[in-house]
């Protein structure tokens, strides 16, 4: 009894999972949207724009700060621990940000989660991707195509795969992310 009680359970949050990804995130009215994403990341910040396909995975282990701008196709995962997200931050098309990832020492295949912390007008470019336990700091730039495996410092452009620092971002940042397209 106590087994069915809790694959019941378990299929019953899989399918609203399901919905949500599936159905809600294609809703082409934002505050539809805003209203279910609300209910399922920890947080979501006044203002700011979550364009229609971005996907959540364990939102409850997720913060959006205000004004923040993600695009379609974006992948946001808290399943492995914490993702912050501060104000102001851009993530364009197909960036995926992990907390959880495969140990490639581990006999069994194993997973290791690590927070991941995207401070305040960090800009993420198209297909990005950051990895489980970095940090990357105010004002930064991740290039297109980049991968993130450490810390970025603040107001520096990284690039490349694994991302270095190719530059210095020369901006007093004074922008706010309010956008809001119609039907996107």
């Amino acid at each position: 009894m106590k087994k069915t009680l809790i694959e019941l359970y378990t299929a019953f949050f899989a399918f609203k999972d399901y919905v949500f990804r599936e159905w809600i995130m294609y809703i082409p009215f934002y505050a539809i949207r805003r209203f279910f994403i609300k209910q399922t990341v920890k947080r979501l910040g006044k203002g700011g724009f979550v364009m229609m396909k971005a996907e959540f995975r364990d939102g409850k282990n997720i913060e959006i700060g205000d004004y923040c701008f993600i695009n379609k196709y974006s992948l946001l995962d808290g399943r492995g621990g914490k993702l912050i997200v501060g104000n102001n931050v851009d993530i364009a098309q197909e960036v995926n940000i992990w907390t959880l990832s495969h140990d490639p020492h581990d006999d069994f295949h194993g997973v290791v989660g690590k927070d991941v912390f995207i401070e305040d007008y960090v800009w993420i470019a198209s297909r990005a991707t950051i990895m489980p336990g970095v940090r990357i700091g105010r004002g930064a730039v991740v290039a297109a195509g980049s991968i993130v495996t450490k810390d970025v410092p603040p107001m520096t452009i990284v690039a490349g795969s694994p991302a270095k620092i190719v530059g210095q971002r020369k901006s007093e940042l004074k922008y706010q992310l309010d956008w809001q397209p119609w039907f996107k």
